[in-house]
């Protein structure tokens, strides 16, 4: 008897393994419809860098930000926008600014070279901070260097300059690239023909220029100074005298009519402080009179040491906060200028 074969099991039937399925989303890309700039500079999924979430993060495991870091995030992330808004700004012709308020010692100088030399660092200078006050100020003396020639004697030359070499001669420059045009000494009371003479100079080789101004708004200087301002910045401290005159200020404008009545209808007001105390009645009675007069475009401007020295100023001495707070009034400001330049 023949041995039975040994039964050998069936093959197992073929079976193809099956396919990964994609995830990724299935988009119709229309060339109109995609922004590689901007996908490049997308910002990535927050992780947390710092602290024992940081620790985690390094090790692997994934942890989003606490409520400090993400706060700080946050933070930077304003303030490279409020950077983009004035480096990519642009304008067909030169811009200008005017700082003003009637009450004496409220700011006006140390807005004018902190707002001018921070639009300045960062687009890279093309910035000229010159003073407007029928007398002398203190411009030169709160800036950077000791210039053997200024504002007075621009006024006397101006018909002469020719070229930005020229120019610079009667500048101070400034660590922050703008440059600053004031008083050295004596020089005779500015008038309309002596400020539109320096205006128009400086606006052949500077493309943003911001005027310093006095405390007398009925002075043909400062009518000059309002006819050639494309904005206006107004710097107060919560006080009451100091708000009053700003009001009466922008009410004169208004009254004017024309350019120096959309002046006030765009004005910035930057809310000083200056370490004094302030009772939160006068805040609260600020409030209403910027409120009653539209002003809508406010910053606070905290207290800084540097500032507060009266001494000379430079940009880089300012305290984070009031770098911050300075960059998003410079880009409100810059906004503005885009709106109302043309």
């Amino acid at each position: 008897v023949a041995a039975a074969a040994p039964s050998v099991p069936p093959a197992a039937p073929s079976v193809e393994p099956e396919p990964i399925p994609d995830t990724s989303p299935s988009v119709e890309l229309e060339q109109d419809d995609i922004d590689l700039g901007a996908l490049s500079v997308a910002a990535p999924a927050r992780t947390a860098q710092k602290g024992l979430r940081g620790l985690l993060t390094k090790v692997g495991v994934k942890v989003a930000p606490g409520a400090a870091e993400t706060a700080a995030i946050e933070a930077g992330e304003q303030l490279a926008g409020f950077e983009e808004t004035i480096r990519q700004a642009t304008w067909t012709r030169a811009v200008s600014v005017l700082v003003a308020n009637p009450k004496g010692g409220v700011g006006k100088t140390p807005t004018s070279l902190m707002l001018g030399g921070t639009i300045a660092a960062i687009r890279g200078g093309s910035v000229c901070i010159i003073e407007v006050s029928d007398d002398p100020g203190a411009l030169t003396f709160r800036s950077e260097g000791s210039p053997n020639r200024g504002l007075g004697e621009l006024v006397a030359d101006a018909e002469q300059i020719r070229s930005a070499g020229q120019l610079a001669g009667y500048t101070a420059p400034q660590s922050s690239f703008a440059a600053v045009i004031g008083s050295v000494g004596w020089r005779p009371r500015l008038d309309d023909t002596a400020v539109n003479s320096v205006v128009k100079v400086v606006d052949d080789y500077y493309a943003v220029r911001v005027m310093d101004s006095g405390n007398q708004p009925s002075s043909p200087a400062f009518g000059a100074a309002v006819m050639s301002a494309d904005v206006l910045v107004v710097p107060i401290f919560d006080a009451g005298d100091a708000a009053l005159e700003a009001a009466q200020l922008l009410e004169g404008l208004k009254a004017a009519g024309g350019g120096a009545a959309e002046l006030a209808a765009n004005a910035i007001v930057l809310r000083l402080h200056d370490g004094r105390p302030e009772h939160p009645q006068v805040v609260a009675r600020v409030d209403r009179i910027l409120s009653s007069h539209g002003i809508t475009h406010q910053h606070a401007i905290p207290f800084d040491a540097h500032i507060a020295e009266r001494g000379q100023l430079t940009l880089a001495k300012l305290a984070p906060a009031t770098r911050h707070a300075l960059t998003g009034a410079a880009a409100d400001v810059v906004r503005t200028l885009q709106n109302t330049a043309r």
